[in-house]
């Protein structure tokens, strides 16, 4: 069955760009009408979408973030990627990745940023 895990550093300094990586295995991400996502859940708040990849590799985002988002995959590694330009602390949150569709999360990274 498809699992997923979060991999990327902990602590990135203000301003800075955030990288983080999602590993697939039991499953293809370019397997036919699959969606592959990034939510996150700031301290004390709720979960928030960022934005997705799908099957066919174009990628939408969440318009509050889009200006500063962007997610993309390597099929040959079966990963996909975010990249969060210019962060503040406000992006201070754990990250997942997740099929939502297929109701497969990963554990999800803590990610500081900080300075």
């Amino acid at each position: 069955q498809v699992q997923l895990r979060e991999s990327g550093p902990g602590l990135v300094k203000p301003s800075q760009t955030l990288s983080l990586t999602c590993t697939v295995s039991g499953g293809s991400i370019t397997t036919r009408y699959y969606h592959w996502s990034w939510i996150r859940q700031p301290p004390g708040k709720g979960l928030e979408w960022m934005g997705a990849i799908s099957y066919d590799g174009s990628s939408y985002y969440s318009p509050s973030l889009e200006s500063h988002l962007s997610i993309f995959r390597d099929t040959s590694m079966n990963q996909f990627y975010l990249q969060l330009s210019s962060v503040t602390p406000e992006d201070t949150a754990v990250y997942y990745c997740a099929t939502l569709a297929g109701g497969k999360w990963g554990q999800g990274t803590q990610v500081t940023v900080s300075s």
